[in-house]
């Protein structure tokens, strides 16, 4: 159910987290949109990220609360984190956003991102957006596809551009 994100293992095969996170770091070190809107990782593992977004004044709308372009970017960076962590380069081929509640200028708000599907190719994500008391502020869900690329050279530290 999307509504409720399943937490990720709580003791991951060590070779399958170490993927995970080299994975997030490959991802993350060309991501200039997640760093100029302050979006930091909390938290990865196998199929799973969590990702962290600081509301500020600039993310505003007419209305004075954050605009859902904001919230779903914040999502779409957990759903391409988790759907990485395979050391597979996996891309979007669609996604979808339901807004429950309004995010205040000021909020931090957390997005979970966790696999309910991955095949082959294509694989399927829920991603819940929560403000910092734990209220749901969006419901995102997003399909991945994987091409046949690594992220990064398993025999080395280059990141493969």
């Amino acid at each position: 159910m999307i509504g409720s994100v399943a937490r990720p293992a709580d003791k991951p095969d060590p070779a399958e987290q170490e993927r995970a996170e080299r994975s997030a770091a490959a991802l993350l070190a060309g991501d200039e949109a997640s760093r100029h809107l302050g979006i930091t990782l909390e938290q990865v593992s196998p199929g799973f990220a969590r990702m962290r977004m600081p509301v500020t004044s600039i993310m505003a709308n007419g209305h004075q609360v954050c605009h859902g372009g904001y919230i779903f970017t914040l999502a779409d960076t957990a759903f391409a984190l988790a759907c990485n962590t395979a050391n597979r380069v996996t891309v979007g081929a669609s996604a979808s956003i339901d807004f429950l509640a309004p995010a205040h200028i000021g909020d931090v708000l957390h997005a979970e991102a966790n696999v309910r599907h991955q095949g082959r190719r294509s694989g399927l994500y829920d991603i819940v957006v929560m403000d910092g008391d734990g209220r749901q502020v969006a419901l995102f869900r997003g399909r991945s596809h994987r091409l046949d690329k690594p992220l990064y050279d398993e025999s080395g530290s280059d990141v493969e551009a």
